[in-house]
């Protein structure tokens, strides 16, 4: 490992203005990763879609064996206010290294990019396809890898990269959004009982919102905890003086491994007909607003599980075990198409998404050569 190339490669990644939202402007950052992995010796492709979105497609055959992909997303949330500097620009804080993204997820980027250099260098240590498939708008819905799931399917091994102090994610929560909308009646606000209260309407309904989301607590799962709902925006009222006739509410439900979005929406389905049936609320689901996407779990007994604990502890992750992440992720589409894998990379989730974001520099070195080392173990010569 080349550990001064791997930190130039992070301070390139972080660079490149992905925000997202706007989105929209990953392209540069997409035909940079390319040439450097066709300077490497990989079959590249830069695949566009929508206005200024990309994903990157790297493969290199090397003989026999099953197709091993490194995963992670070049956009990034919003910089927004509160930083001590330039936040597209990589600076060293004491053993830290601080940019947007330098967490989540150009680090893990940077990584796997040296760990990509390090295994094309060494051919002759394994037989397989490696693959490097970076995209687009994770942090907002998740386009870049629902687009190549659905168009590329082949691969028996994935390593995501999200920031997990280098110990392996095994199950990871999704979500759903509903968007719900509850009906009322219009009327002058000077006389309101010639209407219906679509605002009142809608505080009736949300006991029965609360009840459900205490009643999914029973489904606990072992790494990721339970299940959940809440409401996260509410919207009502044409004018000050107008009694409202609809307010919509959009539910956040959080999904734990073992549950499917058709039925977690048959669920709300059927709250909104109780209370229709039983109080008179007229309630109903009007869309469904795009997320990352469903949740997803890896037996902890599998391989890849077990090469990547052994990995992350010889490279400093004392106490590794398998864990689960609170969040949704990109990892569920790839296990959608039939791929097995693991969630893991440098940097702690609770500093993503903050004004000066950082990776540790000791962690992100050591993420290259766990990936590495996982790729090895996976792609071994018979």
């Amino acid at each position: 490992m080349d550990a001064a190339r791997l930190v130039a490669r992070l301070e390139q990644l972080v660079g490149f203005d992905t925000q997202n939202p706007p989105g929209a402007q990953e392209t540069d950052c997409a035909a940079w990763i390319a040439e450097a992995l066709r300077g490497l010796g990989f079959a590249t492709e830069l695949d566009t879609f929508d206005q200024g979105r990309a994903n990157v497609v790297a493969r290199l055959a090397n003989g026999p064996g099953p197709v091993f992909a490194f995963n992670t997303h070049m956009d990034v949330v919003p910089a927004g206010d509160g930083w001590t500097g330039d936040p597209l620009r990589l600076r060293a804080v004491g053993g830290n290294l601080v940019a947007r993204g330098a967490c989540d997820a150009k680090g893990a980027l940077a990584a796997m990019l040296e760990a990509l250099e390090m295994l094309a260098a060494d051919r002759a240590a394994w037989s397989g396809t490696l693959m490097g498939v970076f995209v687009a708008d994770e942090e907002a819905s998740s386009r870049g890898a629902k687009r190549y799931a659905a168009t590329r399917p082949g691969i028996d091994l994935v390593i995501v990269g999200e920031p997990s102090g280098n110990a392996p994610i095994i199950a990871h929560k999704g979500s759903l959004r509903p968007l719900l909308r509850v009906a009322g009646r219009s009327a002058h606000s000077g006389t309101p009982d010639l209407g219906v209260n679509a605002i009142f309407e809608a505080g009736r309904l949300l006991p029965r919102l609360a009840a459900h989301h205490a009643a999914l607590r029973g489904r606990a799962h072992p790494l990721v905890g339970p299940p959940s709902l809440t409401v996260t925006r509410a919207t009502a009222g044409q004018a000050d003086n107008i009694v409202p006739d609809a307010c919509t509410l959009l539910l956040d439900r959080r999904l734990v491994p073992g549950e499917t979005e058709p039925a977690a929406l048959a669920e709300i389905h059927a709250l909104l007909e109780a209370a229709r049936a039983e109080d008179g609320i007229a309630a109903e689901v009007v869309e469904l607003r795009a997320t990352t996407g469903g949740a997803a779990e890896t037996p902890a007994g599998h391989p890849i599980v077990r090469a990547a604990l052994d990995a992350a502890r010889r490279y400093g992750v004392a106490e590794a075990q398998p864990i689960g992440f609170q969040g949704a992720c990109d990892f569920v589409h790839f296990r959608d198409a039939g791929a097995q894998g693991v969630v893991l990379g440098p940097g702690d989730l609770a500093v993503a998404h903050k004004p000066d974001e950082f990776v540790p520099r000791m962690e992100l070195e050591a993420a290259a050569l766990i990936y590495r080392d996982i790729a090895l173990a996976m792609l071994r010569r018979s």
